[in-house]
């Protein structure tokens, strides 16, 4: 009786154990490739395509430390039109807990500087000095920041201070981090500024520079590393936005909470670089094949697109890649370089990821007069 109720009992749970199963692979993995982690949270994003690629735990909620200061360089960036402008330290900016770069009340320094002074040293003091200087105080700029947050997409992050130190309304998430940062390195000064492993800034009153040098070792450990920000505090734990190019493929990974944080992004980062190569689709330089032409002394013409359109695939899914071709079957010259003849669309995973339009890659010329004349006529003779 006992045996038979642990086989009912085993019967009852093991349904229960794979769907388990399934959802632990699924968060951890796509197609197929598993991304263990030791981050609380984690994700990875293609950037130009906007493809995540891995995740584990994307969308719960924890604090992020000085990541936070990504969100912050872009929304003064976003907002002052004039970065070399000279501006004068509040009182307000002076003597903030944790990081600093030794800001002095009354100081005169540009923009520019404050921003190196926070993305490569992650001076709290220059993260409130922006904040005050481009929105009057620090709750205004809260509010910049959680705006510019919407428009990206991230919907469960909360700001409530430009520096990340502790506040319990303070919060995003993995994903959402990776939003925001994927977004801030298409702007090219952010990502000058944090590419950057050692800037020298003015130090006024004093006859030597400020000597800024970046804590983000990826830069210097990972080939093609270029961003973007490190983290830390006892209630985030250690937290890394890291970013790296290489080809034509630029991606951001985030670990939050993560002890080997610099280790583990460079993983993740190789792992996705090698599955998921960055695959041209279509291209004015790629052959969709040719089409007949009338009245021409060209008997077809090739046809490509008129922009390229790149997208991270593994090797199984470049194969299975399916498009839409709809291309008018005959052509009539005169036509010019670039015309329009049709329209190329592609799906992956039965979703649109882009529409093209189809084009021919040269000029085509039309007969001369008496050539022409003698076509007409050997046609509707039927020779």
């Amino acid at each position: 009786m006992k045996k038979k109720n642990k086989n009912l009992l085993l019967a009852f749970l093991m349904p229960m154990l794979f769907a388990l199963y399934l959802i632990f692979i699924q968060a951890n993995s796509y197609n197929g490739v598993q991304a263990s982690t030791s981050a609380s949270s984690m994700a990875l994003i293609e950037v130009n395509s906007g493809r995540l690629l891995f995740s584990h735990n994307m969308h719960q909620r924890r604090e992020m430390a000085s990541t936070t200061k990504i969100m912050t360089a872009i929304t003064v960036i976003e907002n002052c039109k004039d970065l070399d402008q000279i501006v004068t330290i509040p009182k307000e900016a002076v003597g903030i807990e944790g990081s600093s770069i030794y800001l002095g009340i009354g100081e005169k320094i540009s923009i520019r500087d404050l921003l190196y002074g926070l993305m490569l040293r992650s001076g709290n003091d220059s993260a409130v000095a922006l904040a005050i200087h481009t929105a009057g105080s620090v709750k205004d700029f809260c509010i910049l920041m959680n705006n510019l947050a919407i428009k990206v997409g991230a919907k469960n992050s909360n700001f409530v201070n430009p520096h990340g130190l502790h506040h319990p309304e303070h919060y995003t998430t993995a994903y959402d981090l990776a939003l925001i940062s994927a977004y801030a390195m298409k702007n090219p000064v952010f990502k000058e500024i944090v590419s950057t492993k050692v800037h020298k800034a003015t130090w006024e009153g004093r006859d030597y520079p400020r000597i800024m040098k970046n804590k983000n070792k990826i830069l210097s450990m990972f080939d093609g590393g270029n961003g973007v920000k490190t983290g830390f505090t006892k209630k985030a734990g250690r937290c890394l936005v890291s970013a790296a190019k290489k080809d034509n493929m630029q991606v951001v990974c985030v670990v939050l909470n993560c002890g080997p944080m610099f280790e583990e992004c460079m993983r993740l980062m190789d792992l996705a670089f090698s599955t998921y190569p960055m695959r041209i689709l279509v291209s004015p330089k790629k052959s969709l094949g040719d089409v007949n032409v009338l009245r021409s002394k060209q008997q077809s013409v090739e046809i490509v697109t008129d922009k390229e359109f790149c997208y991270p695939l593994s090797d199984e899914e470049y194969k299975n890649f399916n498009y839409d071709i709809n291309i008018r079957p005959t052509l009539y010259a005169p036509m010019k370089k670039g015309t329009k003849v049709g329209e190329i669309i592609g799906y992956f995973e039965d979703k649109k990821i882009f529409s093209a339009k189809a084009v021919i890659k040269e000029d085509v010329k039309i007969l001369p007069f008496k050539e022409r004349l003698e076509y007409i006529l050997n046609t509707e003779s039927g020779c």
